[in-house]
């Protein structure tokens, strides 16, 4: 039987061409400036108490850094693990509504998909969708994998080894390290109102509960922003389109 075929893509016949030369750049620039990262990740984790050994499976099998921060966030605040679990695999969620587009666009064969699926992040998405073709999708998607994936290891591994080399990461500060790269990769990403409104209710609730709430359940919480801002924003188109 012959193999099936992957459907057409659309942009392929209506988008300008794109040299690979420039996909490659464009990869390698993201890839490098957030695989540095890991070295935060690995700093923030040796300092929340886990091993060389846990830190690095952590970057190794999860590979998605804002559940990996998550995850040790709240195990550092003494939270339960399975609630810091629970937060880490909620954020982490978004990537399976990532891998629904980038399955047709990529249209990889069934017996590469299971490792695709390992790098199938925000920036790898953010790469390859940003692309004209699907060659060129293809191209972003594996630059960016494979240098994001390495770096990310790699300076999560140097980053632990730091950790316990320096001791105390607190009386460092280097137990703000995490959070900080966090907020500065999000940060650039908050276009529109409806965005910034939900990061804001977002840190309003994580911070006002935190007194009150286990540690690692303020970041639960703290998604019940997204829904209630649709919600507010839908009811004032309703009231808007009534005038």
């Amino acid at each position: 039987m012959a193999e099936q075929t992957a459907p057409p893509d659309i942009r392929d016949e209506i988008a300008p061409p794109k040299s690979d030369a420039a996909v490659v750049r464009d990869a390698l620039g993201v890839g490098i400036a957030v695989g540095l990262s890991g070295f935060a990740f690995g700093v923030t984790s040796a300092g929340s108490g886990l091993s060389l050994l846990q830190t690095c499976a952590l970057s190794l099998l999860v590979f998605t850094g804002a559940s990996q921060f998550a995850l040790v966030g709240a195990l550092a605040a003494g939270g339960n693990p399975f609630t810091a679990a629970a937060g880490a695999f909620f954020l982490g969620t978004r990537n399976a509504f990532y891998g629904l587009r980038l399955g047709q666009l990529l249209a990889f064969r069934r017996v590469v998909r299971p490792f695709a699926a390992q790098w199938v992040i925000d920036e790898t998405t953010a790469v390859a969708l940003a692309q004209p073709d699907r060659r060129t999708a293809r191209l972003g998607f594996t630059v960016t994998g494979l240098t994001l994936y390495v770096l990310w290891n790699l300076t999560t591994l140097l980053g632990a080894l730091g950790a316990e080399a320096i001791g105390d990461t607190g009386a460092w500060g280097l137990d703000a390290a995490g959070p900080a790269v966090f907020l500065a990769l999000l940060a650039p990403m908050l276009k529109s109102a409806t965005e910034r409104a939900t990061a804001a209710l977002a840190v309003l609730l994580g911070l006002g509960l935190m007194p009150v709430l286990p540690a690692g359940v303020p970041v639960l919480a703290a998604a019940l922003a997204a829904p209630a801002v649709l919600w507010f924003r839908g009811r004032r188109e309703e009231k808007e389109e009534g005038r």
